[in-house]
């Protein structure tokens, strides 16, 4: 996978992630619009992932740590380029950066409707905990 670069989006990179996400991830978020992740990219430049192949966007994954907990989401392979090892890529790269800043568990956002993400966050070496619930409350209603 030598021909795989990981690196860090810029703002630059915005309008591309966004048709990708449309393209390549499972469901969609409040924060999928240009301005949410603008903030992301401002307020925290390290933790949006890229893969590109060849020049091209082949994966993602936002790898958040606020200081006390490593987050993962939008993990996304673009389906020409699912099981060629891009999400173990990028989950490596997310690993490696929360342990820089001295995190110590990473947990994610998985749909449960979404088999196909269960098997490879499996594979990767996470598990669901299921005495957890996620709790949500919109702030812009």
């Amino acid at each position: 996978m030598s021909d795989l670069h990981i690196r860090c989006a810029t703002l630059a990179d915005i309008d591309t992630v966004l048709r990708f996400w449309r393209e390549a991830a499972e469901g969609t978020s409040i924060s999928d619009d240009h301005d949410g992740v603008a903030r992301l990219v401002t307020r925290d430049p390290g933790a949006l992932l890229l893969a590109e192949r060849d020049g091209t966007l082949a994966g993602t994954v936002i790898a958040g740590f606020d200081g006390w907990r490593c987050h993962l989401y939008r993990l996304a392979v673009h389906p020409g380029h699912r099981r060629q090892g891009i999400g173990g890529a990028l989950l490596a790269a997310a690993e490696d950066r929360f342990r820089a800043l001295g995190g110590r568990r990473g947990d994610a956002m998985v749909l449960d409707r979404n088999e196909s993400a269960q098997h490879a966050w499996r594979a990767a070496g996470y598990a669901p905990e299921p005495q957890w619930s996620r709790w949500v409350k919109h702030l812009d209603d």
